[in-house]
């Protein structure tokens, strides 16, 4: 996995499971993944060495990915979607399909 992909997919995580996760856990991880902050900025606004922002923000990726070992949330979501891409191209009656935009709304 590339550094992209690894990057997508931690987002991907965090978008799942953060309400999991402390305030500043969450708000280190906004600012260095979605805001594109350095270590160093993040460090510098929140009054913090840089070293203490890399460890807060490895020990949340592996929360985040331990998370996901054991509760599998993203690797159902990406199945859930394949599974109505195929759907979609079927030929189905219309109170099938009323009822799948029914399934695609549940969260």
């Amino acid at each position: 996995m590339d550094t992209l992909e690894k990057s997508m997919y931690i987002i991907t995580l965090f978008d799942v499971y953060q309400g999991l996760l402390t305030d500043k856990q969450r708000v280190y991880m906004t600012d260095y993944y979605y805001d594109d902050l350095s270590l160093q900025e993040i460090a510098e606004n929140h009054q913090v060495s840089r070293n203490a922002v890399y460890d807060q923000i490895n020990k949340t990726v592996h929360k985040l990915e331990t998370y996901e070992s054991v509760l599998k949330l993203c690797e159902k979501q990406v199945k859930q979607k394949q599974i109505f891409e195929k759907l979609d191209k079927m030929e189905l009656p219309k109170e099938v399909r009323k009822l799948i935009e029914a399934l695609k709304k549940v969260e």
